[in-house]
């Protein structure tokens, strides 16, 4: 099939559609942090446990997702994923207690599945040398969250934000009659030139599964974590109203989201390694100002004390998030690009086993944050916990480069014969 074909271009755009509105009804509860605390009087661990729920689904459900959709039509089980995302969304509005928003939560979670199935169907769409650019664009679909930034303060204004669960119910249906009636169904591979798929737990005994993992947990599971949190952080943190806290989530959100498509393309250019690589290291150096708490330090001079306060206002705050946000775009995609250039043949397993990683930091990430808040009795120790990931990640990608280069050395010494010299 010719690439950028006009059935690849349908097919891109509408599996993006539905990777939005799937992501919208996944992230919801992020635009409820304020609404659910007051309502519930809940810990901000209590409340971190309520965000991580449908991250929890959504991870879990990743992996045999994964296993499915390389056996069955990615078209279909998206049709079906959406289909059962309605019920919760009805009985949002009836739940009154902790425990009813935790279940549904996680039956929300079920939305989370459609990235695994998503780059299956794109993917099959693409040759292999376009899949970062159009993976990339698929995943601009993480913009899906903004819809609830902008929406649910609307609906608390005018009318109440519990109308939410019959409004997206609307938009989940229409959603899955646009694609059921216009998306194309997968192109069939001929037989002889089938990709397989030697299964899900050989990947688990593979050192190089664990790592892209990790470098996933941190550039989605750290940007899921925050989308959710940083309503709160804004509130609390900044003394702001909830609507200027959305706006500037909204800011991260967006920036994050869109610009995934070029860093599809950075990686298909140059690398899903170098990029990979300068993201880390564009977010060590923000998460290390991120990182310094509000301080007042008293110097006892001479003749007098001197007190200085030292902390990062808003305005700088919002900038570092926002430059942090931009490179775990790029993250998100050039990780799956090396997905993509390691297990071509697996893009629905080893994809699905890596999403559910990085889906996982979603999950922890929010509870920990949550926990070290409630112990130290301060905001940023939340970007402290997340420097110690990005560093991880550096150190785990220069151990893999330097192993690599020995392997490489050992076996050009082995080709020419330096091994067996005495």
């Amino acid at each position: 099939m010719q690439a950028y074909s006009t059935t690849s271009v349908r097919a891109l755009i509408l599996a993006t559609l539905v990777f939005a509105a799937n992501f919208s009804v996944w992230t919801l509860y992020a635009a409820l942090t304020e609404p659910l605390q007051q309502s519930l009087g809940l810990s901000l661990t209590e409340l971190g446990i309520l965000l991580s729920a449908p991250m929890l689904t959504g991870a879990l459900l990743r992996v045999p997702a994964g296993i499915w959709v390389q056996k069955y039509s990615a078209k279909s089980l998206l049709l079906w994923q959406m289909l059962l995302l309605i019920p919760p969304l009805l009985l949002l509005p009836q739940a009154k207690t902790f425990e009813h928003y935790l279940l549904l939560g996680l039956w929300l979670g079920v939305a989370g599945s459609a990235f695994t199935l998503g780059i299956k169907y794109v993917a099959d769409f693409f040759p292999s040398n376009q899949q970062g650019t159009a993976l990339g664009l698929f995943g601009a679909g993480n913009a899906g969250a903004a819809i609830n930034l902008i929406l649910l303060p609307i609906l608390d204004e005018r009318w109440h934000w519990q109308l939410t669960g019959w409004i997206y119910t609307a938009g989940i249906l229409l959603t899955c009659l646009l694609f059921w009636l216009l998306g194309p169904r997968q192109p069939i591979i001929p037989s002889a030139t089938a990709r397989t798929d030697n299964g899900f737990f050989p990947l688990l005994g593979q050192l190089r599964i664990w790592r892209l993992g990790l470098y996933y947990y941190f550039v989605f599971g750290s940007f899921l974590a925050l989308l959710m949190w940083l309503p709160h952080y804004y509130v609390h943190a900044y003394d702001l109203s909830i609507k200027q806290a959305m706006a500037f989530t909204l800011l991260f959100v967006a920036g994050s989201s869109l610009v995934r498509s070029v860093g599809g393309w950075f990686a298909d250019r140059y690398g899903g390694r170098v990029v990979s690589w300068s993201v880390f290291w564009i977010c060590l150096v923000c998460l290390f100002f991120l990182s310094y708490p509000p301080t007042t330090m008293t110097i006892h001079g001479t003749s007098k004390d001197v007190t200085l306060h030292i902390g990062i206002n808003i305005w700088w705050f919002t900038a570092l998030l926002f430059v942090m946000g931009i490179a775990q775009g790029f993250g998100r995609a050039s990780v799956y690009k090396l997905v993509n250039d390691y297990y071509p043949q697996q893009m629905g397993t080893a994809g699905g086993l890596i999403g559910a990683m990085g889906a996982l930091g979603g999950c922890t990430l929010p509870i920990l944050f949550g926990f070290l808040v409630d112990w130290t009795g301060f905001y940023s120790v939340t970007f402290m916990l997340l420097y110690g990931v990005s560093a991880a990640c550096m150190i785990a990608m220069y151990l893999a480069i330097q192993t690599e280069r020995l392997q490489q050395r050992w076996q050009y010494e082995r080709e020419h014969n330096f091994l067996d010299q005495d």
